[in-house]
């Protein structure tokens, strides 16, 4: 608790307004959003590229952002970090109930399903209107392709889903068919190409993958292998913007050799 403490202080030093930092305190909880999110995806390289001894800094610096948050809250007498720190533990205890309770489960698919059962009475208590919907409480502000994975999740508990993956494979098959027939119109061509998209993410679900995870490896992959280009272009002295498409296409075939 010595360290939190220290971290609380400084956050509330850094909000003094006889002496803080003019940067935070112009901050509000809107502005800090894209810091959050920010954090949070450097959190997700750092373990994706299993760069473990860059975790513990930026953990802190995902950490200074719930602390900004509550101190925010503090500062308009809402709640403390105290409070949210009760408020996980409370959440947390509530749904293991077979850890921290009587309850008992036979299997791993038993628990998750009292766990999903537990979290919808939970959004019922705070939204009694969503009562009817399967998608209610979900954060619209996800990423695009998070969004739509737990969309996907959510109405495939119900049975809304695809039985086999080969039926998924043969709708992005058909949502590419339909892209290719709206592409004169470019307000279908966009509809379509969403439609193709969140196919898409049925079948990463359906793989047992996560899409956004997916889709950041083959970012990753696809940097990698065009710094390779580069480099053997560099090499060859071949100047890219003026290269034929065919003398890119080998350089890229190269680069794959090369193992990126």
């Amino acid at each position: 608790m010595r360290n939190i403490n220290r971290l609380l202080g400084i956050m509330e030093k850094l909000r003094d307004p006889q002496g803080g930092c003019p940067w935070d305190l112009q901050q509000s909880y809107k502005t800090i959003v894209p810091h959050t999110l920010e954090e949070a995806y450097e959190v997700a390289d750092t373990i994706e590229r299993e760069q473990y001894d860059e975790l513990r800094d930026e953990l802190g610096d995902l950490l200074f952002q719930i602390v900004f948050y509550a101190q925010l809250a503090k500062e308009e007498q809402r709640f403390e970090f105290d409070d949210v720190v009760e408020a996980i533990c409370d959440k947390l205890e509530r749904r293991h109930p077979h850890v921290f309770g009587e309850a008992s489960y036979s299997s791993a698919e038993e628990q998750t399903a009292a766990w999903e059962a537990l979290k919808k009475q939970e959004r019922t208590d705070k939204q009694p209107q969503q009562t009817s919907s399967v998608l209610g409480g979900i954060a619209h502000t996800l990423p695009a392709i998070s969004l739509a994975q737990k969309i996907q999740q959510r109405v495939a508990r119900v049975g809304f889903d695809w039985p086999e993956w080969q039926g998924v494979v043969e709708k992005v098959q058909e949502e590419t068919d339909e892209v290719r027939h709206a592409w004169p119109d470019e307000q279908a061509r966009q509809e379509e190409i969403g439609d193709l998209l969140f196919a898409c993410v049925n079948l990463a679900r359906h793989a047992g993958c996560d899409a956004e995870t997916a889709l950041r490896h083959a970012n990753r992959k696809f940097i990698a292998r065009f710094q390779q280009l580069e480099s053997l272009a560099l090499q060859d002295g071949v100047s890219l913007d003026e290269a034929s498409l065919d003398t890119l296409e080998a350089l890229w075939q190269r680069a794959k050799a090369a193992g990126n």
